[in-house]
C-alpha cells in the first residue's frame, strides 16, 4: 500500500511539474510559460490529455437523450480543447525554436493528436447523434451562427467518412496517420536541407554589385559561425539580395541551383515523400466519393471544385500572358542594350539581377535607398497606429519574459473601451532553428464563450526579415513591410473575431477567403498618408522624401504580369498535381511534371530537374494542398474591397468599422460571399485587380 501511495504521489508531482498540463488549464489571457516547456514534457502531457479527451468523447457518445444543442453540438465544439491547446504550444516551439530532442518529441506526439482529431470527424456514433439532432424541432428552429455550425458539422462528418463502413473508415484513418507523418518529415527536410547549405566568399571582389546592407549581413553571418569573409545562405534575407545584385553570374547560378535543389537528395530527400503523399490523397478522395483530391478540398470553399479553380487560373493566365511576354522581351532587349546584340539569352539566375537594373534604369529607383526610412520599430508603431484609427483598437507592448528567444516581443490588443481582445507574440528575424517564410498562428483562439462573455485570443505572427546589424536597428525593404502588414491582417482576423461558436471563429473560414484580411492590409503600404505614419529615417527622424516615394509608387507595377505569373506557376503546379497528375510513365516523376508547369510561367527556361516543388511546404506540409490558388483568388477580393477605402479614405473609420463588422468579427458565421457583399454591396469583380496591376492599359 505504501508503495502504491508513493507511486501515486510521484505521478501527481510529475503532472504538477509539467508546464504543458498547466497550459491546458490556463484561462484565456493568462501568460503561457513557453520558457519552461521541455522536450521531456511533451509525450507525457499529450498522453494524459489524450486519455481525458477520449473519456470526454465516450461520455458525449453515451449522453442521455433528448438531444439538444447544449448536450450535442456545444460539447462537440470544445471536445479535446485542452489536448489541442497544449499541443499548439509544442508546435509553436517546434516551428520557432526546434532542437533534435524537441523534434523527436513532436514527431512522437503529432500522430496521437491528429488521430484523435480525425477520429472525431469520422466517428459514426457522433455523426449519427448530430444527424438525429438535426431532425429535432429545436435544430430546425436554429438561426444565425448556430444554424451554420450545424450545417457545417453535418458536412464535415460526410466529407470525413463518418458514414462509410468500418473497413473504409479504418483505411481512411490509416491514410491520415501516414499523411501526418509524411507532412511533418517533408517540412523538417526542407528546414534541414536549407540549413545544410552555405556559400562562403573570401574575396571581396566577388561581392561586386552587392549593397552595403547585404554585405554587412553576410559578414555578420560569417562571424556568427566563427569564420571570416561573407557567408550566404538560402534564407530569404540572405538569398534574395545576392540574386538581385551580385554581378558574378557564376555565384548567382550557384545560389539559384542550390535553392532549386532543396530537399531533392538524401539525406533530406522529399521526392519519395511527395510521391506517396499524392498517392494517398488520391486514394482518400476516391474513398470519400470525390473524383479528385482538389474536388474534396474545394467543395466547402468559394471555388467549389477543382475544375472551377482551373478556370479561374486560366482566366488570369489569359489576362496576364500578353503583358508577361512583353515584359520578358523587354528584359532580354535591355540586357542586349547593356552587353551588345550577342548577349546570351536570360537564365533563371539572371532574371532578378537584370530586372533590378531595368527598374533602376526606368524609374531611377533603388529600393535600398528606402531602407534607412523603414526601421522595424517605427514600422510597427505606424502599422499599429493605422489599425487603431480604422478599427478602433489599441496595440501596446507587454513585458513577458516567458518566450523562446530574447528577440521575441509580446503585445496586447485592446478595444476602444479598454477591453482586452488579444495578446500576440512577434518573432520576425531569421534563426537556424526556425522555419522559413512568414505566418500567423492562432495559438489559442477564443472569443465569445457559452455565457456570451468575450475571452481574449492568443496569436503569433512570425517571419524572417532583415535583422539588426552593427548596432543599427532592423532596416527593412518595402517588400518586408508588406509582409508585416500581411501577417498582421491575419492576426486581426483572429483578434477581432466574436463568433459565439468556436468552430466558426477567427481564421477558420473557407480557405480561399482566409487571405482577404491579410492581403487588404498590404494595400495601405502604398498609400502616402499611411506611409507617413511609419517611414521615418532611423537617425534623423525625417519622413520619406516625396521624390523617393513617387519613384517607389511609379515602380509599383514594374513587371507586375511576371509577378502574377510567378504565383500562377505555384497555383497551377498545386492544382494539376491534385487533379490531373497520376504519376504514370508519360507524366514522369513529380519534379519532372512540375518543372514543365513552372516553365510555362517562367521568363527564362528551367532545367527538367528544377526542384522547387520539393520545398513547396505550403502544399505538402501546410494547409494549402489544392489551395495555393487562394492567394490570387483573394487578390481579386482584396483589390476590389480596397476600392471602398480608396473612395472613403485610408483612415476612414466608417469603412474600417464596416470591414471589422462584416469580415473580421464574423469569422465563418456566414458564407464568405455574403460577408463580402455586406462590406462592398456587390459581388467581387476582377477588374480592380487588373487595374491595380497595371494590366488594363500600357505602362
Amino acid at each position: 500500500m505504501r508503495l502504491l501511495i508513493a507511486a501515486l504521489l510521484t505521478l501527481a508531482a510529475s503532472a504538477a511539474a509539467n508546464p504543458l498540463l498547466t497550459v491546458a488549464q490556463l484561462k484565456p489571457g493568462q501568460p503561457v510559460p513557453f520558457d519552461q516547456i521541455r522536450p521531456e514534457h511533451v509525450l507525457p502531457a499529450v498522453q494524459q490529455l489524450l486519455a481525458q479527451a477520449e473519456k470526454d468523447r465516450d461520455a458525449l457518445k453515451a449522453a442521455p437523450r433528448p438531444l439538444t444543442w447544449d448536450n450535442t453540438i456545444a460539447p462537440l465544439e470544445t471536445l479535446g480543447d485542452p489536448l489541442n491547446r497544449a499541443f499548439r504550444m509544442v508546435a509553436t516551439l517546434e516551428s520557432l525554436a526546434t532542437t533534435p530532442e524537441l523534434r523527436k518529441a513532436f514527431n512522437a506526439a503529432l500522430p496521437l493528436v491528429r488521430r484523435f482529431d480525425a477520429g472525431l470527424d469520422r466517428d459514426p456514433v457522433l455523426a449519427q447523434r448530430v444527424k438525429e439532432y438535426s431532425e429535432t424541432i429545436e435544430a430546425k428552429s436554429l438561426s444565425g451562427p448556430r444554424a451554420r455550425a450545424l450545417e457545417l458539422t453535418l458536412d464535415r462528418f460526410r466529407r470525413n467518412g463518418a458514414y462509410l463502413d468500418d473497413a473504409q473508415r479504418a483505411r481512411l484513418q490509416s491514410i491520415d496517420d501516414r499523411l501526418t507523418s509524411l507532412s511533418a518529415r517533408f517540412g523538417q527536410n526542407v528546414l534541414d536541407s536549407t540549413n545544410a547549405f552555405e556559400l562562403l566568399l573570401t574575396d571581396e571582389r566577388q561581392l561586386a554589385g552587392l549593397p552595403e546592407s547585404a554585405r554587412r549581413a553576410a559578414a555578420a553571418s560569417a562571424r556568427s559561425k566563427g569564420k571570416s569573409g561573407w557567408r550566404f545562405t538560402l534564407q530569404t534575407p540572405s538569398y534574395l539580395p545576392a540574386l538581385r545584385f551580385l554581378d558574378d553570374p557564376a555565384i548567382r547560378r550557384q545560389l539559384s541551383d542550390a535553392r532549386a535543389s532543396v530537399a531533392t537528395a538524401p539525406p533530406f530527400d522529399n521526392r519519395p515523400i511527395m510521391k506517396e503523399i499524392l498517392e494517398l490523397r488520391r486514394e482518400k478522395a476516391a474513398l470519400l466519393g470525390f473524383a479528385t483530391f482538389a474536388d474534396l478540398q474545394t467543395a466547402p470553399r468559394m471555388a467549389q471544385s477543382g475544375g472551377n479553380v482551373l478556370k479561374f487560373l486560366n482566366t488570369l493566365d489569359e489576362k496576364a500572358r500578353p503583358a508577361f511576354e512583353k515584359e520578358t522581351a523587354e528584359l532580354q532587349a535591355f540586357r542586349r542594350s547593356l552587353e551588345g546584340p550577342n548577349a546570351p539569352a536570360l537564365e533563371s539566375w539572371d532574371l532578378a539581377y537584370y530586372a533590378e537594373k531595368l527598374r533602376k534604369s526606368l524609374y531611377d529607383f533603388d529600393e535600398e535607398q528606402i531602407r534607412p526610412y523603414l526601421p522595424m520599430n517605427k514600422v510597427l508603431d505606424g502599422m499599429f497606429s493605422h489599425a487603431g484609427r480604422i478599427f478602433g483598437i489599441q496595440v501596446k507592448p507587454v513585458a513577458n519574459p516567458a518566450v523562446w528567444d530574447p528577440a521575441v516581443q509580446y503585445f496586447a490588443i485592446h478595444d476602444r473601451d479598454g477591453a482586452l481582445l488579444a495578446h500576440f507574440y512577434f518573432d520576425f528575424h531569421p534563426r537556424e532553428n526556425k522555419r522559413s517564410g512568414a505566418w500567423m498562428s492562432p495559438i489559442w483562439p477564443a472569443g465569445l464563450n457559452s455565457k456570451g462573455q468575450f475571452e481574449p485570443h492568443l496569436g503569433l505572427i512570425a517571419g524572417n526579415v532583415t535583422p539588426p546589424l552593427d548596432g543599427k536597428p532592423a532596416l527593412l525593404n518595402h517588400r518586408e513591410v508588406i509582409t508585416l502588414f500581411h501577417e498582421f491582417g491575419h492576426l486581426l482576423h483572429l483578434a477581432l473575431s466574436r463568433s459565439p461558436v468556436p468552430s466558426l471563429s477567427g481564421i477558420r473560414v473557407a480557405w480561399d477567403f482566409v487571405e482577404l484580411p491579410s492581403q487588404i492590409m498590404e494595400n495601405f503600404t502604398w498609400e502616402r498618408p499611411v506611409v507617413d505614419l511609419f517611414a521615418r529615417h532611423f537617425e534623423t527622424g525625417n519622413p520619406l522624401p516625396e521624390e523617393l516615394f513617387a519613384k517607389m509608387l511609379k515602380a509599383r507595377n514594374f513587371r507586375s504580369a511576371s509577378g502574377i505569373m510567378g504565383l500562377l506557376g505555384g497555383g497551377m503546379a498545386d492544382i494539376l498535381l491534385h487533379t490531373e497528375y497520376t504519376g504514370n510513365d508519360q507524366q514522369g516523376g513529380v519534379i519532372a511534371y512540375t518543372s514543365a508547369i513552372y516553365n510555362r510561367y517562367s521568363a527564362a527556361p528551367l532545367p527538367k530537374d528544377h526542384g522547387r516543388i520539393a520545398a513547396f511546404s505550403h502544399i505538402f506540409a501546410g494547409g494549402y494542398a489544392a489551395g495555393y490558388y487562394s492567394y490570387q483568388w483573394a487578390q481579386v477580393l482584396d483589390a476590389d474591397a480596397f476600392t471602398r477605402f480608396k473612395r472613403d479614405g485610408v483612415f476612414s473609420e466608417s469603412a474600417g468599422a464596416a470591414f471589422r463588422r462584416s469580415v473580421l468579427e464574423k469569422g465563418n458565421s456566414e458564407p464568405p460571399q455574403d460577408l463580402f457583399r455586406q462590406f462592398l454591396g456587390r459581388d467581387p469583380d476582377i477588374s480592380a485587380l487588373l487595374e491595380r496591376s497595371g494590366l488594363t492599359g500600357a505602362r
